[in-house]
């Protein structure tokens, strides 16, 4: 596995939107992206994301993967899902979607594949504000161990 150099990037190019991650695809700096949105306030995954940095070989995105395809680690009971969200998740929840009725875009989801399946590693509470919103897609940056796991991604997942 290659070590990964941290991002060269001022905290303005890491805008922690879709386009922000565009952006840091751009500069070939993914890692560098992820890194940072989950050590910013609000993520406060710090923890998440160095061990991300290590044990994901490359990124790719973001791209638009239907939520049916995503291994949810939480969630509400109607869905399958490891952990079943809590009262305070789900005011989390219902708060974004309302920001999300009212016009947030939210940052991309940040998945890993695993075993052949993409597992959502941060943005659990995103994709079921989005899907409450109406949405059954979204945008998502996805990390590979190793290049043989991207090129079986793009096989049966890409678009």
């Amino acid at each position: 596995m290659s070590e990964q150099v941290m991002s060269q990037a001022t905290p303005e190019q890491h805008a922690f939107t879709v386009d922000g991650a565009r952006a840091a695809a751009d500069r070939n700096d993914l890692a560098g992206w992820v890194s940072a949105f989950l050590a910013s306030p609000g993520s406060d995954n710090a923890i998440l994301g160095e061990r991300l940095r290590f044990d994901v070989a490359e990124w790719a995105g973001p791209v638009r993967l239907p939520f049916d395809d995503l291994h949810r680690l939480a969630g509400p009971p109607d869905q399958p899902t490891l952990e079943r969200l809590g009262d305070d998740d789900l005011e989390t929840v219902e708060g974004m979607e309302e920001s999300i009725e009212d016009g947030w875009e939210p940052p991309p989801l940040i998945v890993t594949f695993q075993d052949d399946h993409l597992v959502v590693e941060d943005g659990n509470h995103r994709t079921e504000g989005l899907r409450r919103a109406g949405h059954d897609d979204y945008w998502a940056v996805i990390g590979f161990e190793q290049a043989f796991d991207r090129e079986k991604f793009e096989a049966e997942f890409a678009p």
